[in-house]
């Protein structure tokens, strides 16, 4: 429910947002992973929306969202600015779906590749991933209420427009 106070964010492959209540940020995702911390007793926290596991030519100089490794960079960075650690936040991990099950390539692999590396570099930073809806056949919609750290998971895995609904 919208009380009218609420900001609305939206987010792009490659973006990434981080703030607090009253907010809800949103995305779709593919073989994409969307990542969301939330501080329980702060109530701020973020999302980012991946594309890729790692950059082919890396920039320590400038992070890039649309790779793991960055965004898992660009949430510590946060973090630290916030004088608060990761172990203080709920962290949940969406996507990283298949997208064309019918083609039998390594490009498929993609969204699988996104997982694994989401699940390493969170683990080095101290994180502990406390709900997932990860893989299988089909897109999400995603939606991270920042007031309450629910998160809301429309997933159509038939691509027949009846996504299931759940709340993690």
């Amino acid at each position: 429910m919208n009380t009218g106070n609420e900001k609305n964010v939206f987010l792009r492959p490659g973006e990434l947002y981080f703030g607090q209540a009253p907010t809800r940020v949103r995305t779709i995702l593919g073989s994409c992973v969307a990542i969301t911390i939330w501080h329980p007793q702060l109530m701020f926290g973020g999302m980012c929306h991946y594309m890729l596991s790692n950059p082919n030519t890396p920039n320590m100089n400038q992070l890039d969202g649309r790779y793991a490794e960055d965004s898992i960079f660009m949430f510590m960075r946060e973090i630290k600015y916030h004088n608060s650690q990761p172990s203080q936040y709920q962290v949940k991990v969406f996507g990283g779906g298949n997208m064309f099950p019918m083609l039998k390539s390594r490009n498929n692999a993609i969204g699988q590749r996104n997982l694994e590396v989401a699940q390493i570099l969170l683990k080095q930073q101290g994180f502990r991933i406390q709900e997932t809806h990860l893989g299988g056949i089909g897109y999400r919609r995603i939606i991270f209420n920042m007031q309450t750290g629910k998160v809301q998971v429309f997933h159509n895995p038939e691509n027949n427009g009846k996504d299931e609904a759940l709340v993690l």
